[in-house]
């Protein structure tokens, strides 16, 4: 990667609709009496400690948590200020994508930290088996922003949207952004 894309995730400042990028993969959210959390459990420590680092950079607390499974887990803190992107990813009680949704760079940086991997020459973003009917728009809005991918493991425990070839995951590696420091060699995009 020579430069860094104007439309970086590290170019942009962090906000709360950020968050969606966590909503687009495994990532949850519910309502409580003190407003709406956004969680995601992830596969390694580095992904959620990262996650958690990004929540606190919109302003809200976050934190780090094992699930019963031996998982780990980034959360936000319950908060009014997330309701609003609570009620936008729901449908009744169903995860939903909002009509026309756009990840901007730090959503899609969010959505590869929780869930993207590499699988050969390819790069694949997990989306969540329990919500098939977000796995078409968000591939659709992954081609608003240049990336068109393919659906992959659909009727699997682990759909993904899989991301070919050199100009596309070119595009992917210039929206996301630099390596986290605790990411291992060989999970982000560019390497």
């Amino acid at each position: 990667m020579s430069q860094m894309s104007l439309f970086s995730a590290d170019t942009e400042d962090p906000v709360i609709d950020d968050l969606a990028g966590l909503l687009a993969g495994q990532g949850q959210s519910v309502h409580t009496s003190l407003g709406a959390r956004v969680s995601v459990v992830v596969n390694e420590q580095w992904r959620a400690d990262e996650i958690a680092a990004d929540i606190i950079e919109t302003g809200l607390d976050a934190q780090t948590l094992i699930s019963e499974e031996g998982s780990p887990i980034a959360r936000t803190e319950a908060n009014p200020r997330i309701t609003a992107l609570h009620r936008r990813w729901a449908s009744g009680a169903v995860k939903a994508v909002p009509d026309g949704w756009t990840p901007s760079a730090r959503a899609l940086r969010l959505w590869v930290l929780a869930s993207g991997r590499f699988d050969g020459q390819h790069y694949v973003l997990g989306v969540d088996p329990s919500a098939p009917d977000t796995h078409a728009p968000l591939a659709t809005a992954l081609m608003r922003v240049g990336i068109a991918p393919t659906l992959i493991g659909a009727r699997g425990n682990s759909p993904a949207l899989r991301v070919s070839g050199r100009k596309r995951l070119t595009r992917l590696a210039e929206t996301v952004g630099v390596r986290p420091g605790d990411a291992p060699d060989g999970v982000w995009p560019g390497e």
